[in-house]
């Protein structure tokens, strides 16, 4: 008895389950029906609304200015490396980079005990040497008496002046060697040739300095130049520009009052050095070494363009939207040179096609060309 109880108890169970299990299958049913019913109504409502029709331009050939643009750099007309001219430990370096230092400033101090022994040492010879020209030309004066009188010949005063005029040379031996005992002396205070601004400085406290090495660099703030390498291939282009503009770092553009290329070409990269100098009254903001953009305006010259906002940008990939027929075909083009709002196509584009105005919108799916198009350039 108790085994048919449990069999039907198992039974009701099983029964309940597959009643729970109907009513969330046929839940998932009227969803999944709703879901394909709203997904069908949006896929109408899509397919009965209109494409997006895009503005188009046309490539069309106009006259520009031909331009060149070169990578520059900023550089200061008057610069320096301050050396060292004794040898000697460097016990002092008194400036650092970006200090503002007046003429004769000292910039480093250099171990002066060995030139201040030559210094004594010089003035022991000054005191010697003087001491031999007294005493020869004592002895001139007494010889001179004695062959006045009779009593000497005049082989001896010849003797006695040759004597004299050697002390003489040695007395003024004596002086020079003390004087560049004293110019070695002050040589061991390296000092600032002019005023300026410091660089860079190359030398530490315990370093060696020997002649020639450098201590610091200085330039002048007052006069800076920019300095291109123009290509050997475009430097006719350079040289007759009508117009040169320096565009900086800042965003500030300036026009260049004197342009001289420096004889010879770097054998290297074949490219010749060109300055950029400027007015008095035109104050450069920058440091030397900071970067700048050079432009050359040549002739007027006729080019394909098109509108800058219809170029789409992947990278390094220039790209248009090109019109087909009633649809857009995505084209890889080469830019030139930019001229205001326009841009120069150099390959990629025929004169006369059609492009997008809005690269975006063109690529969105069923984009068509608006059926009035307009000009990129009248």
């Amino acid at each position: 008895m108790n085994d048919i109880h449990r069999v039907a108890a198992a039974a009701g169970r099983t029964s309940r389950s597959h009643a729970r299990l109907r009513s969330r299958a046929g839940r998932f049913a009227a969803a999944a029906l709703a879901a394909f019913a709203l997904s069908g109504a949006t896929a109408r409502a899509l397919a009965e609304s209109d494409p997006p029709a895009v503005d188009t331009v046309e490539v069309r050939a106009r006259p520009v200015r031909s331009a060149l643009e070169f990578d520059a750099a900023l550089e200061a007309v008057r610069q320096s490396t301050v050396a060292a001219q004794v040898s000697g430990n460097v016990v002092e370096r008194l400036v650092r980079a970006g200090d503002s230092v007046r003429a004769g400033q000292p910039l480093a101090r250099i171990d002066a005990r060995d030139a201040q022994a030559a210094v004594a040492r010089s003035d022991a010879a000054i005191a010697q040497a003087r001491a031999e020209r007294i005493d020869a030309q004592a002895a001139w004066e007494r010889n001179r008496s004695l062959v006045e009188r009779g009593f000497l010949s005049r082989s001896a005063l010849d003797s006695s002046q040759a004597r004299l005029d050697a002390a003489k040379a040695a007395e003024r031996q004596a002086i020079a060697g003390a004087q560049q005992a004293t110019l070695a002396r002050s040589f061991t205070t390296v000092v600032a040739p002019y005023d300026g601004i410091v660089l860079a400085t190359l030398v530490e406290a315990g370093d060696l300095a020997a002649p020639g090495r450098g201590v610091a660099i200085l330039y002048q703030p007052g006069a800076i130049r920019v300095v291109v390498q123009v290509p050997l291939s475009a430097l006719s282009g350079a040289q007759d520009a009508s117009r040169v503009e320096v565009a900086l770092a800042n965003g500030q553009t300036l026009v260049p009052a004197l342009r001289t290329f420096v004889p010879g070409v770097d054998p290297v990269a074949q490219t010749r050095e060109l300055r950029l100098e400027f007015a008095d009254s035109v104050k450069v903001p920058g440091v030397p070494g900071q970067r700048a953009r050079v432009r050359f305006d040549g002739a007027e010259v006729v080019r394909k363009t098109i509108p800058r906002r219809a170029v789409l940008r992947r990278g390094e990939l220039d790209a248009v939207y090109v019109a087909r027929g009633d649809r857009f075909a995505l084209r890889a083009i080469r830019l030139g040179s930019v001229h205001g709002d326009e841009v120069e196509v150099l390959g990629g584009l025929a004169e006369g096609e059609k492009v997008a105005a809005d690269p975006v919108r063109a690529g969105l799916a069923d984009a068509t060309p608006r059926a009035a198009p307009r000009a990129a350039a009248r």
